[in-house]
């Protein structure tokens, strides 16, 4: 079973917010939110290092937000003015070690969370 656990997708209208929530029960790993659209490989969101430097996808970059809350073992993805080609699957990643490139692999995955954007 995973040690990470995500929720709050969902499906909102252009333009709208969604926040994701990950609660994990691992200690000394990188934590990231990845996407993956049909048929594609899954791809780096947003990541966060053991330091709390972060990263972003270009296509993100302004309207996503990371954020993590040791004292709750939950890591965030903030989504504001979501646009329909953000419509994917949104995993949770964690990799041991500090990691704030958008290259890594994660060694754990989250079930996923589905988020629609309809226009």
């Amino acid at each position: 079973q995973s040690p990470l656990v995500e929720s709050g997708g969902g499906s909102v209208q252009a333009g709208g917010s969604l926040t994701l929530s990950c609660t994990y029960s691992v200690r000394g790993y990188s934590m990231g939110w990845f996407r993956q659209f049909p048929g594609k490989e899954r791809e780096a969101v947003a990541v966060i290092d053991l330091d709390g430097v972060t990263n972003y996808a270009s296509s993100v970059k302004g309207r996503f937000s990371i954020s993590h809350d040791r004292a709750k073992d939950s890591v965030y993805l903030q989504m504001r003015s979501l646009k329909p080609e953000d419509t994917a699957m949104y995993y949770c990643g964690a990799k041991w070690g500090s990691y704030s490139d958008l290259e890594w692999r994660a060694d754990y995955w989250g079930q996923g969370t589905q988020v629609t954007v309809y226009s």
